[in-house]
């Protein structure tokens, strides 16, 4: 997947229309986090709120089956209890 199979003008018009957040749900590998940061430096001037999906250990996921990476962006994206 390149720049060109996003479709960026076609987006920028969807945003323009008032669309308050965009929320990134790419895959988590390489691939997935390059896009999500061409998206981010794209978007970023327009103003509009972005954010991403959490990433991390699965619900019913074995931590003993977790690698490093997986439990690194678990620790990242944990959330206070309260």
């Amino acid at each position: 997947m390149g720049p060109e199979d996003i479709n960026i003008a076609s987006l920028k018009k969807r945003i323009s229309r008032g669309v308050r957040e965009i929320i990134l749900a790419t895959n988590p590998n390489t691939e997935g986090e390059a896009t999500a940061a061409y998206l981010v430096e794209i978007l970023k001037p327009l103003k509009v709120k972005l954010s991403r999906i959490a990433r991390g250990v699965p619900v019913g996921g074995f931590l003993e089956y977790a690698d490093k990476t997986t439990l690194s962006k678990a620790m990242e994206n944990r959330t206070e209890i309260k």
